[in-house]
């Protein structure tokens, strides 16, 4: 779907602006189209009131970070963004983002947040997304290469992660991440591992009997008890590796 440009107010000098310039021709302000969080109409970031239907708009804001990183795949600095109460770092150029591991957990666990960012980002596909390649890419806040990660093991979007500082989402896959938790994905992935982690529990269980029953055969003092909590212990902690 195309989306027709239309004439928007610069948030900065209030001059005429067509909604698809990035920069504004009189101040020379940097410009990003986004939708309105209550009617969805498009306006400019930093904009205070919606001109389609006048609400207050400024749960959207950019914000100066001391400590806001480059992108990881165009080496350019992230620009910070306060979304409501989800503080998100976003690349004006290829659409990617980056959220701290705290805001993603948050994301998760809230819809309202949920819905917010999705008014912020949109559906629309960006013109500037990086093709899906398989590209080890470094940490913003550290440098390190992150793990990719199938998110919830079954969501199909492959997400980069540094477990000490956050995760980046390229281009479409935080909507598409939103869109598998409101269908239910996260929790039938949760159910999954807690079937996952009572099987694993009742095969233990039916190794003890027998090693219990083959110990009582040879007259050996069955020592299971340690050996089981400690397996339990490994299996889960395996699942937060």
């Amino acid at each position: 779907m195309t989306i027709k440009p239309e004439a928007l107010n610069c948030p900065n000098c209030a001059a005429a602006v067509s909604s698809d310039k990035t920069q504004c021709a009189f101040c020379r302000s940097r410009l990003k189209t986004v939708g309105c969080p209550s009617c969805l109409g498009l306006m400019f970031l930093g904009s205070k009131f919606c001109s389609h239907c006048g609400v207050k708009t400024a749960s959207v804001e950019a914000m100066a970070g001391e400590k806001d990183g480059d992108c990881p795949r165009c080496r350019i600095r992230l620009e910070t963004l306060e979304i409501d109460t989800t503080h998100i770092r976003e690349c004006m150029r290829c659409g990617g983002f980056w959220a701290s591991v705290d805001t993603f957990e948050r994301l998760c666990a809230d819809k309202e947040q949920q819905s917010a960012v999705i008014s912020f980002i949109g559906s629309e596909a960006h013109p500037h997304a990086h093709p899906a390649v398989i590209q080890y890419v470094p940490c913003p806040d550290c440098g390190e290469l992150m793990n990719r990660s199938n998110f919830a093991r079954s969501s199909g979007v492959i997400i980069d992660l540094c477990k000490q500082h956050g995760v980046w989402f390229d281009a479409d896959e935080l909507p598409k991440i939103i869109d598998f938790i409101n269908g239910g994905g996260l929790s039938r992935a949760r159910a999954k591992e807690r079937i996952d982690i009572e099987d694993q529990r009742r095969r233990l269980r039916d190794e003890q009997r027998r090693q219990t029953t083959q110990d009582q055969r040879y007259g050996l003092k069955p020592n299971w008890d340690e050996d089981d909590r400690s397996m339990i212990g490994k299996f889960v902690r395996q699942l937060f590796d």
